[in-house]
């Protein structure tokens, strides 16, 4: 049976007077746009070239309304605004059907794209000579220019050091591709091919998704799609703000967090954020949410030019908290009364900045939002640590005998925080993406991989264990390779709350336990690896919840048997004693007996507030 809107609502409410959109069609249009964003991710996951969006899936989609308001997004907690940096050129009244948008220009967008390579894909969607919405594809190209292959290094000090800019730009108009502007982008990669290939995979993500949301708008009616997105957006906010109250008192809420180093010897750098709630002149409460304090911009890439839609964004999915009946949008943004940043700042740097390894300051700000949240009595979880990433450039002999270069950019899963009510999740790489198999690492570079797994110790003892890291072990069979590391939280590792403590550091050693064994720094470039040598890469893991010797002595010895704390930790940290497989019972009654003392936070040590 054919599912239409309801065209008569009960009188009575005036609510529902207003609706044009009844509650079910709402729910069945919400599930045909998500089926449609699933759509767009499969074709562009199957027909790209590259590892990092074939494999990784570092891409993402999302849905506007007519006037560029996402209604429908990813669960992506650094999106901000992405079509009003194409609307400040192009002005949606101009637009026509069979025509699509493009950029990647960081500054331009004012931190809707946060560092250069990702490539945002923008088009209108028409009904009946209409605008109605726009769809958006996303996505990570492995390099671009710049001064190192793979477009991102440690060593980068301006944001042109990080490949080619592309302003907002039609792409295509009235079906007709502009290929001179692709040319250009295509000549300044390194691997033209792949860049290429790339290209028309999101651009045939960004066409199976104009095609899909045409069919909605066909079945269902403008009117009634709008009626639906309108909904959407005002139940996420409704949601949102009430969560704040709920969370948030009269007054200021102040939290610190910091990430180590800009790769050039300069931090740590603090961000320091403030949430205010205060009564407003209309009745209504103001949250506002202020970063001002936070320290000047770094010379090195981790400054991260943050959209105005972030914090609420952020928000919103941890208030959303994986309900499938939510929907991320731009109502947590909309939540949000005012947004507070300093010019100058690492949070708000000037151009032409570096941004290119800002995914390390991004992480950290995600952090220090659960700890806004906590130290307001929420329960967020603790601290994780930043996905880490090493990038290894260089040349390998190829079955001809004949060098041939390569770029292998492996991102590495780390522990997540604690909750308070459970464990953190172990290995994440971040949200939807994934790691590189060892299968694939194999067949397609010139590496072998000798280790894989979790590194014990990792995740910070509590009640609730931290999430652990990993360890990836890789023997070099190129002949020679460059290899830039970005590892964060070493000096400044992931909080645990309540007791719990932070979670371990990671590191990069090459060739461990030789005489030739050296410790490379956690963000550097250019370290050099010749054939046989032995890369060894920890990465870290989340901050514990609560006191450790309240964790049940049988879920320490699954940790130990499994092998995410070892022995000793066990003794140590939780109070529990083994005995071949089993807890001395006697002994670890004895052991928890001396219970230490604890404070609010821990970093190294334990404190009452982090600053």
């Amino acid at each position: 049976m054919q599912l239409t809107a309801r065209t008569a609502p009960p009188p009575q409410d005036p609510i529902t007077d207003r609706r044009i959109c009844d509650p079910v069609s709402l729910e069945i249009i919400r599930g045909a746009i998500a089926a449609a964003q699933s759509e767009m991710e499969a074709l562009l996951e199957r027909t790209a070239i590259s590892a990092f969006i074939r494999e990784k899936k570092d891409f993402y989609t999302a849905l506007f309304d007519e006037n560029g308001v996402m209604a429908v997004g990813s669960m992506v907690p650094i999106f901000g605004d992405m079509t009003s940096p194409v609307f400040d050129h192009f002005p949606a009244d101009t637009m026509k059907p069979g025509d699509l948008y493009w950029y990647n220009d960081c500054y331009g967008s004012r931190g809707a794209v946060s560092h250069s390579n990702d490539q945002v894909l923008l088009a209108p969607v028409f009904k009946d000579g209409k605008r109605c919405a726009f769809v958006m594809s996303w996505a990570h190209f492995a390099d671009i220019g710049g001064m190192r292959p793979g477009s991102i290094s440690p060593d980068a000090t301006d944001i042109f050091q990080e490949g080619i800019i592309v302003p907002p730009t039609k792409l295509i108009e009235k079906g007709v591709t502009n290929e001179a502007a692709l040319a250009i982008f295509h000549r300044n990669s390194r691997f033209p091919e792949q860049s290429n290939g790339d290209m028309r995979a999101l651009m045939a993500s960004v066409d199976v998704g104009v095609k899909r949301v045409g069919d909605i708008l066909e079945r269902f009616g403008a009117d009634v799609v709008a009626d639906a997105l309108a909904q959407l957006l005002a139940r996420t906010k409704r949601l949102v703000r009430a969560r704040l109250a709920e969370t948030f008192d009269y007054g200021t809420h102040r939290f610190t967090d910091a990430i180590d180093s800009d790769g050039h010897g300069n931090g740590p750098f603090k961000m320091r954020f403030a949430l205010i709630r205060e009564p407003g002149a209309d009745g209504e409460d103001r949250f506002i949410f202020d970063a001002t304090e936070s320290d000047d911009q770094a010379p090195g890439p981790v400054n991260y030019l943050m959209n105005r839609g972030v914090p609420g964004m952020a928000l919103g999915l941890y208030y959303l908290g994986g309900d499938a009946a939510q929907v991320c949008n731009a109502g947590g943004p909309d939540a949000i009364d005012e947004i507070r940043l300093r010019e100058g700042s690492f949070l708000q740097p000037r151009f032409p900045a570096p941004l290119g390894m800002r995914g390390l300051t991004a992480m950290r700000v995600i952090s220090a939002m659960s700890g806004l949240v906590n130290v307001a009595g929420g329960g967020a979880p603790a601290a994780n640590s930043a996905y880490v990433i090493s990038i290894m450039r260089g040349n390998f002999r190829n079955e001809a005998g004949e060098l041939e270069r390569f770029l292998l950019a492996d991102g590495i899963g780390v522990g997540y925080g604690a909750r308070p009510t459970s464990d953190g999740i172990d290995a994440v790489y971040f949200v939807a993406q994934e790691n590189y198999p060892v299968e694939f690492l194999e067949s397609g570079y010139p590496v072998r991989l000798r280790q894989y797994g979790v590194v014990p110790d990792s995740g910070g003892a509590g009640k609730h264990r931290g999430g652990c890291g990993i360890v990836r072990e890789y023997e070099i069979l190129a002949e020679d390779a460059l290899l830039a590391v970005r590892i964060d939280s070493v000096r400044n590792p992931p909080w645990g709350i309540d007791g719990g403590m932070g979670g371990g550091t990671g590191r990069a050693i090459v060739n461990p336990g030789t005489q030739n064994e050296r410790l490379l720094a956690p963000l550097s470039d250019g370290n050099r690896l010749v054939r046989g040598d032995i890369l060894r890469m920890e990465t870290g893991g989340g901050g514990g919840y609560g006191h450790p010797f309240d964790r049940p002595a049988g879920k320490v010895l699954e940790d130990v048997l499994g092998g995410y704390v070892s022995r000793e930790a066990a003794a140590r940290l939780y109070g529990v004693v083994l005995s071949g497989n089993g807890v001395d019972e006697l002994a670890t009654t004895r052991a928890r007996t001396l219970r230490p003392a604890t404070r609010r936070f821990h970093r190294t040590e334990y404190v009452d507030v982090l600053a």
